[in-house]
């Protein structure tokens, strides 16, 4: 599966209280998501995208796994 990434693409995950996860984006960013997402849903049950603060999201974000089932 190919992921692309929109220049100036800014994503950010953060755990806000015990149980909300806030994904905050920008423009791009959300295009970009919505991009993988799309190409997520076509792909094969078990297929998965891993997003952390070394690969793709800003500095100081927790790390998110979204998975086809």
């Amino acid at each position: 599966m190919k992921i692309e990434w929109i220049e100036g693409s800014e994503i950010s995950v953060r755990i806000s209280g015990e149980k909300e996860i806030t994904v905050s984006a920008n423009r791009e960013g959300l295009l970009s998501l919505a991009g993988q997402l799309k190409a997520l849903a076509e792909g094969m049950p078990g297929d998965h995208i891993h997003y952390d603060d070394y690969s793709s999201l800003e500095e100081g974000s927790v790390e998110m796994v979204i998975k086809r089932i």
